[in-house]
């Protein structure tokens, strides 16, 4: 038997074929193209499963990890940011149709904490939490073996956490994650703050993204260090919120803005020891960085054929 994955993104659309152990064997990539429109995209994802489709093998099914929002129980995609046009759109029903085998759709935070439990650092763990940091702040969350889902499919949008900050109501996201360091950096450049990132855009500030900002952390950059000392404390606040309310085995830590290393990890990490209520909270608890690489939402999105993982919705 195969298993068909699809990750459904905003730049690239890519696809495989792996076997049981959720091993790759194959794998395709196009661009989303999603200017397009959504029948064009919906024509490519065809596309693309066909052309990593098994010759004369069984196929169990098609795990899909797209972005969110999304109704996983029903497998409909409801209204992702980078995909305009994508108004609950039923990807998995389209699909089953189209191609008569089963259908599982997983928001991509969600699928990448299965492939990490599956195959990555969270090996094996019933109590788990995936933290994804790159252009937004998504996680997953698995509670006892069961992915935490909400009513609708709708929960765990970690990013969406509300902070106060001079007494204005924002997100977590919009203080910590990859644009929020870019735009941070601009700001304090325009005000006439040294830093090494004015030779390192070569003056150009479009050129300030949060890679940039990451790297000159990395070289020791006082601004730089600034903004993302702070955003590791952000982000530890809300671990460890996360913390208290599910008290996971392992923290996994994902996305572009993981690969800053340290100088993002280490007040992260400060704040969760420093503000957690009680120790065994942090005792026994790995804070680990994602071990998978570019495969993980295929991997992820695999697994959704493997085992349901909670996400059928219970009579």
């Amino acid at each position: 038997m195969r298993i068909i994955a699809v990750d459904l993104g905003g730049t690239r659309i890519r696809a495989a074929c792996l076997d049981e152990g959720l091993n790759v064997l194959q794998r395709r990539e196009t661009p989303t193209g999603a200017s397009e429109g959504k029948a064009a995209v919906l024509g490519r994802i065809e596309d693309l499963i066909t052309s990593v489709w098994p010759p004369e093998i069984d196929v169990l099914g098609i795990g899909v990890s797209s972005p969110g929002p999304l109704d996983p129980y029903l497998g409909i995609v409801l209204a992702p940011p980078n995909l305009p046009d994508w108004q609950r759109v039923p990807l998995a029903g389209l699909l089953e149709r189209r191609f008569a085998v089963p259908v599982r759709l997983g928001k991509d935070a969600n699928v990448a904490l299965l492939a990490e439990v599956a195959q990555g650092a969270a090996r094996g763990c019933r109590h788990a939490i995936y933290l994804t940091l790159s252009t937004g702040i998504g996680a997953g969350i698995l509670c006892d073996g069961r992915m935490l889902l909400g009513r609708s499919g709708l929960a765990t949008e970690v990013g969406s956490m509300m902070l106060l900050e001079n007494d204005v109501a924002t997100r977590l996201e919009l203080e910590a994650a990859g644009p929020a360091l870019a735009r941070q950096a601009r700001l304090r450049l325009a005000a006439g703050e040294k830093s090494l990132l004015r030779e390192m855009s070569d003056g150009d500030m479009r050129q300030v993204d949060a890679a940039l900002v990451g790297q000159a952390a990395q070289r020791g950059d006082p601004l730089a260090l600034a903004l993302v000392s702070r955003a590791g404390r952000l982000i530890g606040l809300a671990l460890t919120s996360l913390l208290h309310l599910f008290n996971p085995e392992i923290v996994v830590i994902g996305g572009g803005l993981s690969q800053i290393g340290e100088p993002l990890l280490r007040p992260m990490r400060e704040v969760v020891r420093r503000e957690v209520i009680y120790e065994g909270y942090t005792r026994e608890l790995r804070i680990e960085l994602a071990a998978l690489g570019v495969d993980v939402s295929l991997v992820g999105a695999a697994a959704l054929l493997r085992s349901d993982y909670g996400v059928r919705k219970q009579d």
